[in-house]
């Protein structure tokens, strides 16, 4: 996973409440379990009119938003199915970070886990930092999340808080498959002792199909 430590870049406003997955990513492009190719998907029902041209009035569809790296929503952003596919839209859409009063639950915890950084900020904060989205090219906010903090382009720092442990997984770009694999020779060495000291137990084994399963040694 990339890891996220400071963005610097333009933040497109998109000022509704309770946007959903559905609306993030539509259920009829959720057949792929590939997360690249999702973000010319994303928000689709708002991108494109019914006969697949651009909505020209859509946010995403203007310059400079269509190059956004942050977008900056209000409150319930993500609600609806737990879908994965909405961070993983996002990310391939070029959005890293993702401000809003609040946030769903699951959509929350996803996107941490797909290298996207949710920040909570009160409702009033949310609307200055439109303001500064609204001013087009110039409107580069930029993410600090080492020192944890949003920096506005007249230069005011805005503080946010973000969980520890979270905050180290972006930093050091680690999903929890990376994190895993950090102890990947202790494991290992467990393994190994396992088998010589109780070669009776299951081992466990990959099948045709690439499932995992055991197989008991007799």
């Amino acid at each position: 996973m990339r890891a996220f430590t400071t963005l610097t870049g333009i933040a497109a406003p998109m000022p509704a409440e309770n946007i959903d997955t559905d609306q993030i990513i539509p259920a009829r492009f959720l057949k792929t379990i590939e997360r690249s190719g999702l973000g010319r998907h994303a928000f689709a029902g708002l991108r494109y009119e019914a006969d697949g041209s651009e909505n020209p009035d859509f946010v995403l569809n203007k310059e400079p938003y269509r190059r956004a790296e942050i977008l900056i929503t209000y409150d319930n952003l993500g609600c609806g199915s737990s879908r994965e596919h909405a961070p993983w839209a996002l990310l391939d859409f070029g959005i890293r970070c993702v401000i809003a009063p609040n946030f769903a639950d699951i959509f929350y915890n996803n996107c941490f886990k797909n290298g996207i950084l949710p920040i909570r900020l009160p409702r009033e904060i949310c609307d200055a930092l439109m303001g500064d989205a609204r001013l087009g090219a110039n409107a580069r906010l930029t993410v600090d999340l080492e020192r944890q903090v949003v920096c506005r382009p007249d230069g005011t720092e805005i503080p946010f808080e973000v969980d520890a442990f979270r905050r180290h997984m972006l930093l050091e770009g680690l999903d929890d498959i990376g994190l895993t694999l950090r102890h990947d020779g202790a494991i290992t060495a467990f393994e190994t002792k396992r088998k010589q000291a109780e070669p009776w137990m299951p081992e466990i084994r990959k099948t045709a199909d690439g499932e995992s399963g055991t197989s008991q040694k007799v």
